[in-house]
């Protein structure tokens, strides 16, 4: 996990596709090429959620090991078009593929360790992506290394990590596939939110720990699955029933509901932002004409982001009342955030939003990820936190093909960052109005309750 994280070379991207190195056009980059991603992630999710769970996770950990070496070497060599899409399609891959490195860990190891294993997980990916980051930022300001030398040691660190996954063991069980009750599974699911900073467990008393954001969730297995019951025959359509069944349990609760559509609409919005965020840099303040200090404010914002999990897991609040008025608040200061990247044209504006930007939104996934949690009528954690993730990649596909791509309107950066905080705004109204009205329908619950009491004495 820390070896894969370590890609230096991540935050220079977009200078190293729109510079010397590859010369492509601003239209190239965010309206032809950058949009793949997004399809890709979308199209393979849902395939993917289950492949891992049947193949047992250890072949599509390996799969996505090598979905980044191929990436990488394509960011080393590749010069068309045609072949810089691809790329991103093979990126796609590896990031919808972060499902089964997550789970894995968990189905190798006892379920008392599973905090411990939630811990480490999350430490090496956080230390990870600051160590590149910062290593990254060192080597391009200090020492003068080109960014196709970055590139070359980001392709190291992934090819490591994929050489040390061969030697990892197979496990043995899974979550739907190979399993043996589902009575006994569902007491003993878990699942991980690897990006947006918490660590979600069954049990209300046990400590939410902080963590690196991601947008997939991932499912958990029992213990102590015979191997005969794991040989039985697969019922696909069975597996498929369930869990629609479960998905109508868990989406049956109002208040889980609201939460999950934040959680939806907003994590679309996110991935917009940070996708095209180097770009925003890169049209405010041209790599060529000065220093840049992307490796630096994607580790400051990432550090700073984990502080702020750690003090939301203490905060004491009736969230059940006024979480979404305060969804609402947050959500309209995300929306100035953008909208302060967009029309302050100084670069160091636009690097303290972005800060912002993502301090805000780590520390509202992680309460929207305990009140899902809290709220769910069935344990399904996985199942409800992959849905979500699969409409927020809906929604952003949507806004990509629309507002990005150039079959689309194929809008200049400036125009589609206005977007994205119109965007924002735009949900802050929707939570503001649904806030007040749970409020005021909760006052009146407790006058109608206050008033029949003294009836009924």
């Amino acid at each position: 996990g820390f070896f894969c994280s370590v890609r230096p070379s991540e935050p220079f991207l977009t200078r190293y596709l729109l510079g010397p190195y590859k010369n492509l056009s601003e239209t190239q980059v965010f309206n032809e090429i950058y949009p793949v991603w997004t399809y890709s992630y979308l199209a393979l999710l849902f395939p993917v959620f289950l492949a891992t769970d049947y193949l047992r996770y250890k072949p599509v950990v390996l799969l996505q090991g090598l979905s980044l070496i191929i990436t990488w070497f394509m960011l080393l060599y590749a010069q068309r078009l045609w072949a810089f899409q691809l790329l991103e399609f093979f990126y796609g891959m590896g990031t919808a593929t972060d499902i089964a490195y997550y789970s894995y860990i968990y189905s190798v190891v006892d379920i008392n360790l599973y905090q411990q294993v939630t811990s480490y997980c999350r430490s090496a990916t956080l230390v990870g992506y600051t160590v590149g980051s910062l290593s990254g930022q060192v080597l391009v300001s200090v020492a003068g290394w080109s960014l196709f030398s970055l590139n070359v040691v980001s392709l190291t660190s992934i090819s490591i990590a994929f050489a040390t996954a061969w030697f990892l063991p197979m496990p043995q069980k899974s979550l739907f596939f190979h399993h043996l009750s589902s009575q006994r599974l569902s007491c003993e699911m878990k699942v991980m939110d690897c990006k947006n900073g918490a660590a979600v467990q069954d049990h209300p008393d046990v400590q939410r720990a902080p963590g690196w954001e991601d947008e997939t969730k991932v499912p958990l297995n029992g213990e102590g699955h015979s191997a005969e019951k794991q040989k039985q025959k697969v019922d696909i359509a069975k597996v498929l029933k369930d869990l629609w069944q479960d998905f109508l349990q868990c989406y049956s609760s109002r208040t889980m509901l609201c939460w999950s559509v934040w959680w939806a609409l907003s994590t679309c919005g996110y991935f917009q932002v940070i996708n095209y965020a180097q770009g925003l840099w890169e049209m405010v303040l041209p790599s060529h004409s000065a220093d840049i200090y992307n490796g630096a404010v994607e580790a400051a914002s990432t550090l700073l982001g984990a502080v702020a999990v750690v003090v939301v897991g203490h905060i004491k609040t009736s969230w059940a009342m006024w979480g979404e008025v305060a969804l609402a608040l947050f959500s309209l200061l995300i929306a100035a955030a953008v909208y302060v990247m967009d029309t302050v044209r100084n670069i160091w504006a636009c690097y303290a939003s972005y800060v912002i930007f993502r301090i805000i939104y780590m520390m509202l996934i992680t309460i929207a990820t305990f009140q899902i949690a809290t709220n769910l009528i069935v344990e399904r954690y996985a199942l409800v936190f992959g849905v979500n993730t699969f409409i927020a990649l809906a929604l952003q596909t949507l806004l990509t093909v629309i507002v990005v791509d150039a079959s689309g309107l194929g809008l200049d950066i400036f125009t589609q960052f206005m977007i994205y905080a119109s965007y924002f705004a735009a949900i802050s109204l929707v939570f503001l109005v649904s806030g007040i009205c749970s409020i005021v329908g909760s006052y009146r619950r407790q006058e109608q309750l206050q008033s029949r009491s003294p009836e009924s004495q």
